[in-house]
């Protein structure tokens, strides 16, 4: 089977596998909901296409009141967090990344540490206890089913900790699969691509981006969407690609506006669209029902995969097919 081929069969079957890694980790999400309700401190720490999910569920945990930050882990094995009382939520798909194997080594001190992964046989998994996703690790090289898998994995901890969380149920079960032909037409013959977003968004874009990058072998950069503005605005013009994520909530105006920039400057934006408001005209609209938080993003997932995936076949032969990296990146 092509690398490509391992891709498109990840792809299909991350929402019914996602729904099910929901349903069948309640007890692990209540201990750890347990054990946040005492330190009411949260840090996210991943990798790659893992600390991306990890962005995009922090807002959710912020809402909640929780100090909530996700880090990257390869920063804090080399600039330690001072040693209080949190709770550590430790993402990988494989659970055998190198930053995470030498982050397990380290005295936890205080710190309660959980895992987040698709592995149950990995050395996270093994070593402490761990939201796990069903279906087993995934074969593909780029993060389609697993980032899906780990956002889900998030919503059942937030379900534990006393949110409702129906929406996500309603988009697993119905995915909506809407024509993105008009966005790869669009992107085509672009240069670089810029991917922003916000809120549980953001890490969508960063997702996006760093699939465009990987699978196309080309420069795509993710922007918050508030960064978006300071310096990057100089950059805009017609052969500069632009994806931008919006949301069902106060900042759809704000993305409106920047979108407006970008077709003032000659280009085209494209538009994941989950706002629930009128599109913004001139540019390449992909619609969406309004949805907010985790269900707005893995609402978004497998249309975005889909151009991306498209997008890359235009640019390489052998998508799929890493040349210089690995699925399980061991070194940290």
């Amino acid at each position: 089977m092509t690398g490509l081929e391992l891709i498109h069969q990840e792809m299909s079957r991350q929402h019914a596998d996602a729904l099910a890694s929901l349903e069948a980790n309640q007890t692990v999400a209540r201990e750890i909901a347990a054990t946040l309700k005492q330190t009411n401190r949260l840090v996210l720490l991943g990798m790659g296409g893992s600390h991306f999910a990890n962005h995009s569920a922090e807002v959710e945990y912020k809402k909640l009141g929780l100090d909530a930050t996700a880090l990257l882990i390869s920063e804090i094995l080399y600039y330690p967090l001072p040693d209080t009382k949190r709770v550590a939520l430790i993402s990988s798909q494989s659970g055998e990344s190198g930053e995470i194997i030498q982050y397990l080594k380290n005295p936890h001190g205080l710190e309660e540490r959980f895992g987040v992964t698709l592995n149950g046989e990995s050395t996270l998994a093994n070593t402490i206890p761990s939201l796990v996703g069903v279906g087993g690790a995934e074969l593909g090289f780029a993060a389609t089913r697993s980032f899906s898998i780990s956002l889900a994995l998030h919503v059942a901890l937030l379900e534990a900790l006393g949110t409702s969380q129906d929406q996500v149920r309603d988009v697993l079960k119905n995915p909506l699969l809407p024509d993105v032909t008009k966005a790869i037409e669009t992107l085509s013959s672009t240069e670089t691509i810029a991917f922003v977003g916000r809120g549980t968004l953001q890490g969508v874009a960063e997702m996006g981006a760093l699939a465009m990058t990987e699978l196309a072998r080309t420069t795509a950069i993710a922007y918050e969407g508030g960064a978006f503005r300071h310096g990057p605005l100089e950059s805009l013009r017609p052969s500069l690609g632009s994806v931008f994520f919006r949301a069902a909530d106060v900042t759809a105006q704000h993305t409106r506006e920047l979108v407006e920039i970008c077709l003032q400057a000659g280009m085209k934006p494209v538009v994941f669209d989950t706002s629930g408001e009128a599109d913004i005209p001139d540019a390449v609209t992909i619609h969406f029902p309004k949805l907010s938080g985790l269900a707005a993003s893995l609402a978004v997932l497998q249309p975005l995969q889909t151009l991306v995936l498209a997008l890359a076949g235009q640019r390489v032969q052998d998508v799929g097919e890493p040349v210089r990296s690995s699925k399980v990146t061991r070194e940290g």
